[in-house]
């Protein structure tokens, strides 16, 4: 015992040395420097794990999503040919999803009947897409099979759109989602029910925000740019342009940004600074071939609605009229953040023209126009010639599903994959409490497209 305090008396003495205490001293600094550094890497890689677990179930609800449209598509297609791409979409669209899913923290066991779920989804849609693709018609029985997987998809987004909502919401992390993967996620998944999550707002769709451009606005591309006429401008008549467009009296300064040549259409770009009292900032670009509006876009605080869709609607078309773009229909739209977001597309003799779209923001408190964006238009707007009408629309409705009960009809010329563009006959109608678009081609009675309409309290959009 006293040479245990021998030697803690000579430990206190050698820390009276200075020479001994500053290398203490040094040594627990080290400590603490290095503790904090490993702290540091710790929280990066956890930050790390989770944006990428983030992304990966981000994936797998898109995925999931687009297996539940695709489905719904093909229970109401009569063509062999929509039938097989529609299949071939769920096909891959599934196969995407169980790749994603592979990638989150959950043991599989809790996965087992999310994956088991898209393999069988996988494999059935592959068999019928080949059925299909060998002019095969499907039977009854596969419709009823079809009818079951589009159910259980269509909870299973729900599912996975809940848990994206505790996600975002911090209710469950990944890092509980990882220690307790089993009964947290399994026990969502296996009970999944239209019951259990009737009271969800299935709000995955406005996730698209303002990116969603309507009908066929994937087709919005076209290497001849055929809306593009005119001689080019230079940046000193664009700037010219500017101010025409939004208005000398209403601009405090105007920066030149130069010409874009990278985007789809090489543009002039500017950012206006308005003199109001917000000092609003407005982006706006012209095309260099014509001096065309490609687009513009102001932010500023909106305040609370006092404008309904129809007068927005209204203050939209007589926007466009303004600028030189006539005979412009809407067809759908979006709502978020106190401004609808209208897609026109051009009306040629009483026919819908889908590749002439533009886009427009309608801010709700005031009915200013926040925004136009004018691609689809510029790349494919000309007066068509109308081909002649082959077949009558009662023959067109024999080509399309018996059970679609249809409430509205018109005619339409919509582009196709292959960067041509086709008239059809676009009937609207329901089946199982969804509404569908069926576009059937005038001069061959083909079903050439489906989409799906999804009506939300914010707008209506299509699949």
């Amino acid at each position: 015992m006293s040479k245990i305090k021998e030697k803690v008396y000579d430990w206190k003495d050698r820390l009276k040395d200075r020479h001994m205490l500053s290398l203490v001293v040094t040594l627990i600094a080290i400590i603490i420097i290095l503790s904090l550094f490993i702290y540091k890497k710790q929280t990066e890689y956890r930050q790390l794990s989770e944006n990428s677990y983030n992304m990966a179930f981000y994936e797998v609800v898109n995925y999931v999503e687009e297996v539940e449209t695709y489905l719904a598509k093909s229970l109401i297609s009569a063509s062999p040919e929509q039938g097989a791409q529609n299949l071939t979409q769920v096909w891959r669209e599934s196969n995407l999803a169980q790749a994603y899913l592979s990638e989150l923290p959950i043991s599989n066991e809790g996965l087992s009947n999310t994956a088991k779920f898209l393999n069988q989804v996988s494999d059935y849609s592959y068999s019928l897409s080949r059925k299909t693709i060998n002019n095969e018609k499907l039977s009854n029985e596969d419709f009823d099979n079809l009818t079951m997987l589009h159910d259980y998809s269509n909870d299973l987004k729900n599912t996975l759109n809940q848990l994206s909502n505790e996600l975002n919401n911090g209710r469950i992390s990944w890092g509980e989602l990882t220690k307790k993967g089993t009964p947290v996620f399994a026990q969502q998944v296996d009970n999944i029910s239209k019951d259990s999550f009737s009271n969800l707002e299935e709000n995955f769709h406005e996730y698209a925000g303002l990116i969603y451009d309507g009908a066929f606005s994937e087709h919005m591309t076209n290497p001849e740019r055929k809306g593009l006429t005119g001689e080019d401008i230079n940046e000193e008549a664009a700037r010219e342009k500017v101010k025409d467009f939004i208005g000398e009296e209403n601009i405090k300064e105007i920066t030149e940004n130069g010409l874009s040549e990278n985007g789809n259409i090489p543009s002039y770009q500017y950012y206006v600074t308005k003199n109001d009292e917000n000092k609003t900032g407005v982006s706006i670009a012209f095309s260099q071939k014509g001096g065309h509006i490609v687009y513009m876009n102001s932010n500023r605080e909106i305040g609370a609605e006092t404008i309904s869709f129809d007068k927005a609607n209204e203050i939209g078309k007589n926007f466009l009229e303004s600028k030189n773009f006539p005979n412009m229909r809407e067809t759908y739209y979006l709502k978020q953040n106190g401004i609808v977001t209208i897609n026109y597309a051009y009306n040629q003799d009483n026919i819908i023209m889908y590749p002439d779209l533009i886009k427009v923001k309608v801010a709700l408190d005031n009915g200013e126009i926040m925004g136009i964006e004018t691609t689809g238009y510029l790349n494919s707007h000309f007066e068509r010639n109308i081909p002649n009408i082959q077949i009558s629309s009662e023959e067109a409705k024999r080509n399309i599903n018996p059970n679609l009960e249809i409430t509205s009809e018109r005619l339409a010329v919509i582009p196709t994959e292959y960067q041509t563009e086709v008239l059809c006959y676009e009937f609207k109608g329901r089946i199982n409490e969804r509404d569908f678009l069926v576009y059937v081609n005038v001069e061959t009675g083909k079903e050439e497209d489906i989409l799906v309409i999804l009506e939300t309290p914010d707008g209506i959009l299509t699949m």
